[in-house]
């Protein structure tokens, strides 16, 4: 067997090869039916711990794989919820201009560190024009919105609720974005495939991984969203095949109900210090063939320059 048909069928995989070789109409149906992207996440870009070298490496990499697009999963910049707002500027303009590396169109979705202030304890006016989201919608648009892609229709969300009082925030979704998704999802056709992406996780075993807390508290509203069996709720009545997640730094897949729940690891792996939970610096590659949704890893070999692995 010579090399490219070798390649050839290692592309199409054992069944779809077979139809392929049946002839030109199965191979372009194979085609049409399948592709990949990117969902890169937790970047946490900053001018310290020579993370713009990293993501430069992570992007470039990842533009080389010639996926039809990326989808970044939060937490572009760290920090902006506690800092000044010529900082906060500063970290989001520094982020667009590492993006660029990626050379494809990038769909963003909204991530803790990207809410300008909201840890600032009064420091930060509320009534500041880029204050919370709006930085982030000033640079990326709507925090929540959905596109389509060849077929597959996809749920961007924003899970961030900022405190009130300005000491942080809760991974949510309040009652106006459960009204949409439910709206939004209600205009696709029955059977057509969804993906979702969201920061903060609906489904993850990430508490089984960690230490218990003092007060024996589950992570739900901090490491996980506090009201996702409503979100879930909502994704049964729909053809919902795979759902992306952020925040955590880890790489899992939780399999709820037939749906796989994938947390993507981190560009930053321990906030450029290193593995985190022994998950390395990287991102997913996601390919969606036969109505399935596929996720693998990959690392990029960064180098903390002051390494804290867990």
């Amino acid at each position: 067997m010579n090399s490219s048909r070798r390649q050839f069928l290692s592309i199409l995989g054992g069944t779809a090869a077979a139809a392929a070789l049946g002839g030109g109409n199965a191979l372009a149906a194979a085609k049409d039916d399948s592709f990949e992207f990117l969902f890169v996440t937790d970047t946490h870009l900053q001018p310290e711990l020579n993370a713009t070298q990293g993501c430069d490496m992570a992007f470039k990499k990842a533009r080389a794989m010639k996926m039809d697009f990326a989808l970044q999963g939060g937490d572009h910049v760290y920090d902006t919820m506690k800092v000044s707002k010529e900082r906060a500027v500063s970290l989001f303009d520094l982020y667009g201009k590492t993006e660029q590396d990626l050379g494809m169109k990038v769909y963003h979705t909204c991530g803790n560190h990207d809410c300008f202030g909201i840890s600032s304890k009064g420091s930060t006016p509320q009534g500041d024009q880029l204050y919370g989201k709006k930085m982030f919608e000033e640079h990326f648009g709507r925090a929540y919105y959905s596109f389509d892609h060849k077929g597959v229709h996809f749920l961007v969300l924003d899970s961030v609720l900022p405190a009130t009082d300005q000491t942080g925030y809760s991974g949510h979704i309040d009652e106006t974005q459960l009204a949409w998704i439910a709206d939004d999802l209600g205009k696709i056709g029955a059977g057509v495939p969804v993906i979702v992406s969201t920061h903060i996780p609906l489904v993850t075993a990430i508490d089984s991984y960690v230490k218990l807390p003092a007060n024996h508290r589950s992570g739900r509203g901090g490491t996980s969203i506090d009201n996702s069996e409503q979100v879930i709720a909502i994704f049964d009545k729909h053809n919902v095949i795979g759902v992306l997640q952020g925040h955590t730094h880890i790489w899992e897949t939780v399999t709820w109900r037939g749906v796989p729940y994938t947390t993507g690891g981190a560009v930053s792996g321990n906030w450029w210090k290193g593995t985190h939970l022994g998950t390395p610096e990287g991102f997913t590659v996601v390919k969606v063939a036969d109505g399935k949704m596929i996720t693998r890893y990959e690392t990029y070999g960064f180098q903390s320059v002051a390494p804290e692995n867990t």
